[in-house]
């Protein structure tokens, strides 16, 4: 069975999405529907098929070998939220914008559909971060695949987030906020900020400040195996944590730990594309008009 997940949808991607139901269909896959998002498909496509409906992952989780995830990087991001530690692979088709987790274009849903039949594919393990509190935030969601911040809340004063790594001290950070990513957010709010891009396979976080107020202050890279806490202070009550998409206010109450999670998830991909590529073509790295 192929599970479908999406949150929203454009007409205008109508044709391409008919086309993947079309494809299933063709192959004689059974198909279970996330029931939010049939609901926004059903007047806009012909689908000629009984499918499933569920509300929670876990109710298909046995009988699911694929998810297809229908959107852009941030619904790859709340889909991993549904699979959680169930690790089924995860073929994130891009119906948004930049595409680099949902890196399969809309021009090649055949292509992909083809390649899940015959095995003709690879699997990109993508490592999460898990988080631990002396509080309860996140519920059962306290992980994530591209990272941890911790930031100051509306327009209060920078925040002094005090890192200790493995229970040593590592630095007291005056800043914005402070950013603990795996190598999959490495190129995401982590980079926008300047740290480093890592290799996906890298056995590393990076800990990246947001607008640190001491100017010898740098990005550096950690290795996964360790465990990183966190104590904020500030002139503010109250501060922002988050994991990808999700936000929780905690106060300094809030003593935060964040290690390696024990489940991956399961990029993916066509044999032809990887992570060099993508580099390339969506974030234009080595872009010189010299070559």
């Amino acid at each position: 069975m192929i599970a479908i997940y999406g949150k929203n949808f454009k007409a205008a991607n109508a044709p391409y999405a008919q086309k993947l139901f079309d494809c299933l269909k063709k192959h004689g896959r059974k198909v279970a529907m996330q029931r939010d998002f049939a609901a926004l498909l059903k007047d806009q496509l012909n689908l000629s098929f009984e499918a499933e409906l569920y509300q929670n992952f876990e109710e298909v989780k046995n009988d699911v070998e694929y998810v297809f995830s229908m959107g852009g990087d941030g619904t790859i991001l709340e889909c991993v939220t549904f699979i959680q530690d169930k690790e089924t692979p995860l073929v994130g088709i891009n119906f948004g914008r930049l595409g680099f987790l949902a890196n399969i274009g809309k021009d090649h849903i055949e292509q992909i559909v083809e390649a899940v039949e015959r095995g003709n594919y690879i699997i990109d393990k993508r490592t999460l971060l898990a988080l631990e509190c002396n509080k309860p935030i996140f519920g059962n969601q306290n992980f994530a695949l591209n990272e941890m911040t911790i930031q100051r809340k509306d327009n209060s004063s920078m925040i002094t987030v005090h890192t200790y790594l493995n229970g040593e001290l590592l630095n007291s950070y005056w800043a914005d906020g402070l950013i603990v990513s795996t190598p999959t957010g490495s190129t995401g709010y982590s980079l926008s900020c300047g740290g480093p891009i890592l290799y996906p396979t890298a056995d590393n976080f990076v800990i990246t400040p947001v607008a640190p107020h001491n100017l010898n202050v740098r990005p550096m890279v950690v290795s996964d195996k360790v465990v990183l806490s966190f104590e904020v202070t500030g002139r503010s009550k109250s501060f922002l944590c988050t994991l990808d998409s999700r936000f929780e206010s905690i106060d300094s109450s809030f003593q935060i730990a964040i290690r390696k999670a024990d489940f991956c998830v399961n990029l993916v991909r066509l044999t032809d594309m990887n992570f060099l590529t993508a580099l390339k073509n969506k974030l234009n790295w080595g872009a010189d008009q010299r070559n």
